[in-house]
């Protein structure tokens, strides 16, 4: 249980409402300035942000202070208004914006769009003034993002996924708008390419079974894309590494005689489930611990899981995992886990790869053409939760999740050397990008009362400097890490948010995060402080299933073990019932997407429990979900919840909505109409069948949203009337 922390004033309404966040991070190839998303303005655009001449003068903070980007907007749509550390946002038309990238050549920006806030989104491109604005991807009726720039010209590496569920790696000229296609199949991401065209890596498999291939292109007369050949002196021509070295360095050797950079190569031995207190963290590998009781895998070590073919509603045949294509060749085969992310080294000879294949936790692993595998870095108490390459090879930046909170290691890849760069600023990272020489890195950071906002990191030297966001929020509460036992004698965790000045048992929600291989963090969430401000306490809970606590802990769901998530949500209220924090008769469940399908299952489940619901689109019945969301999305859930056709009596009886005869709590339901993930119709189900019953049950439909709210005006009304509802079920005298 957490200690208790001392007595505050707790948040005033409205705390944190207005505040607004800068996302995904970009910087300039010639580090004049970064280009982010934020919604300042109430939806999510593209802003870029000058940072002046002398970079080392900003990062001692004797040089520009964000004056635009952190207050009052600079500049216009149209560019720089003049002056220094100006900021201006760029018009990409009136849908949200969720990503951006320079190009090399720093003459565009690639956007990824996001039409209606649903799931279709589009690629599009747009220079730094504002000018040229013109989609490069956005296949009907499908979903297209960009995966990386490959440092030949204005070439983008971009994944199409069409409306029946295909994904094509294409290659597109962001100055001409010609593509090719150069890989394809079901459930297949493109996760990067050479920087001459020439190897390619492919994710391939539905969720929690990625497997990650190698391929040869075909070699064309001239390009072998028929793109425009590379431009003398693109991307990191003439660039050297810290040491000033040009060369492969002693990664190609480890390479080739495995052990000489890292402890070992990869193991194929038990997964490793806990860590004594006092282990330093750092490198580490070597035969692995057998789980302890309670943790344990669906999958047999050494077998991947087959699913039957012959989907229904347009799902992919191949839904246990696109069949690989000629010559590609599977990396890290033969043991179980999954690889979600990859990059290769600039010349296209080592994949550098987060991976948790063999392993309980994600580590970085390098593999060779060769096949050759070493662990570059790995931890027994954290998992990888992302990395980011400089462009010349030398250099990675690995931000590794503690428990919830983020820590940040530079890696050189020349020698193998770790360091650990100094705390963070704020407690979660969520994006980071390399400058092309690696010697900066600019960072999206947030926690309880911090906005997302822009940091700037010297990666020689370990300074941070705020570069673009919001204010923090004062009287903002922060958030408690909580450890207990589920009955079943496994460990689950918590972000506990305390009514300060609290004298008592108080009430309480339990929070639910979708995924469900999600992961509460101590991130920024103004539903959260506004709670705390009505008098009720929040515990953000992560039960069995949730990612960053190793592969054997998110497994612990899949299937037929769902019945045991859904009885940590029980366990959750029971914890804080017993350990005094909560009263026990004032108790509520809210999730959104997974999280709203566990509120669900658990007020029919456990209906005692809980004296009110708050379900945000969430799934109700699982054979209605299959039949009406995405394609893909279809084909890549069925390693997580089970097969729509063979495990048709499992999911029936795991779908709340069968079991509404039990359900006594009131609920209020939140939905965005134009959701294709987690269609409206659950939402409707879930109406119609609770107000059958006589249960109240409220909508609160945002028309102008999909699975995610993501119009500021929308979220805090989503706020508001979350909170009035909760506080009119939680809060109000018994009846006399």
């Amino acid at each position: 249980m957490a200690d208790m922390p001392g007595a505050g004033a707790r948040p005033s309404a409205g705390t944190g409402l207005t505040a607004w966040n800068c996302r995904a991070p970009a910087l300039a190839p010639d580090l004049s300035a970064v280009a982010f998303i934020a919604d300042r303005d109430g939806s999510p655009r593209v802003w870029v942000q000058l940072l002046g001449g002398d970079l080392e003068a900003l990062l001692q903070g004797g040089g520009v202070e964000t004056s635009s980007a952190g207050g009052s907007a600079g500049g216009s749509a149209g560019g720089p208004a003049g002056g220094e550390a100006e900021a201006w946002s760029l018009d990409t038309g009136p849908e949200p914006a969720a990503d951006v990238s320079w190009s090399p050549d720093a003459r565009r920006l690639a956007v990824l769009v996001v039409p209606g806030g649903g799931e279709h989104t589009q690629v599009w491109t747009v220079r730094p003034d504002g000018s040229d604005l013109r989609p490069l991807a956005a296949p009907e009726g499908g979903s297209a993002s960009f995966v990386r720039w490959t440092g030949q010209g204005e070439i983008l590496l971009v994944a199409e996924v069409s409306a029946s569920g295909r994904t094509d790696a294409v290659l597109i000229d962001a100055s001409s708008g010609s593509r090719e296609v150069v890989a394809g199949g079901a459930l297949m991401h493109p996760a990067a390419i050479s920087r001459d065209h020439r190897r390619m890596l492919l994710r391939r498999g539905p969720r929690g079974v990625r497997r990650m291939y190698a391929a040869d292109l075909p070699a064309f007369p001239g390009d072998p894309t028929g793109l425009p050949a590379a431009h003398p002196g693109d991307l990191t021509s003439g660039m050297s590494g810290p040491d000033g070295s040009a060369g492969p360095g002693a990664l190609a050797s480890a390479l080739s005689a495995p052990g000489d950079l890292a402890p070992g190569p990869l193991e194929t031995g038990d997964l490793v489930a806990g860590l004594p207190e006092d282990l330093t963290p750092g490198l580490c590998s070597g035969p692995s611990a057998a789980p302890p009781a309670g943790l344990r895998s669906d999958l047999p070590e050494g077998h991947l899981e087959d699913f039957p073919p012959g989907l229904p509603s347009g799902l992919p045949d191949e839904a246990a995992g696109d069949l690989p294509g000629p010559g590609e060749q599977p990396l890290l085969a033969g043991l179980n886990g999954s690889t979600d992310y990859g990059i290769l080294s600039p010349d296209g000879t080592v994949a550098y790869l987060l991976s948790d294949v063999g392993r309980d936790r994600a580590a970085l692993l390098a593999v060779g053409e060769d096949g050759t595998q070493v662990v570059l870095a790995e931890r027994l108490d954290a998992e990888l939760d992302q990395f980011a390459l400089s462009a010349n090879g030398h250099r990675a930046v690995l931000a590794w999740n503690d428990s919830g909170r983020s820590e940040l290691e530079v890696i050189e890849l020349d020698t193998g050397a770790v360091r650990p760069l100094p705390p963070l600023p704020a407690e979660v990272v969520s994006s980071i990008r390399v400058s092309l020489d690696g010697s900066l890195a600019v960072l999206a950071v947030e926690g309880p009362g911090a906005p997302s906002h822009v940091v700037l990191c010297d990666l020689e030297n370990g300074g941070y400097r705020r570069i673009a966001g919001d204010s923090p929020v004062a009287g903002a509460a922060e958030a408690e890490l909580m450890r207990f036992q589920a009955r079943d004698g496994m460990e689950l965790t918590g972000w506990l948010y305390r009514v300060p000045g609290a004298r008592g048992p108080m009430p309480f929600v339990v929070y639910l995060h979708g995924g469900p291989e999600s992961q509460e963090r101590p991130t920024f969430n103004p539903l959260f402080q506004n709670l705390l401000a009505a008098g009720i306490g929040v515990l953000a809970a992560n039960v069995r299933g949730s990612s960053g606590f190793g592969r054997a802990f998110r497994n612990a769901d899949n299937h037929g073990l769902r019945f045991d998530a859904i009885d940590d949500v029980a366990d959750c209220a029971v914890e804080l019932a017993r350990s005094g924090v909560a009263e026990e008769a004032r108790i509520a469940c809210m999730g959104r997407s997974y999280g709203g399908y566990l509120t669900l299952a658990a007020l029919v489940t456990h209906p005692h429990l809980f004296r009110a619901g708050v379900d945000v689109c969430g799934m109700a019945d699982f054979e209605t979900f299959y039949d009406r969301t995405e394609p893909w999305i279809a084909a890549a859930a069925v390693s997580e919840y089970g097969h729509p056709v063979a495990d048709r009596d499992l999911l029936r009886v795991l779908s709340p909505l069968h079991s509404f005869d039990r359900l006594a709590a009131p609920l209020l339901v939140v939905h965005g109409a134009r959701d294709t993930n987690v269609p409206v119709y659950e939402a409707e189900q879930v109406l119609r069948e609770a107000r059958a019953r006589g249960i109240p049950c409220e909508l609160l439909l945002f028309e102008d949203e999909g699975h995610e709210i993501r119009q500021l005006a929308n979220r805090v009304t989503f706020v508001k009337n979350v909170v009035e509802w909760l506080s009119w079920h939680l809060t109000a005298p018994d009846p006399a």
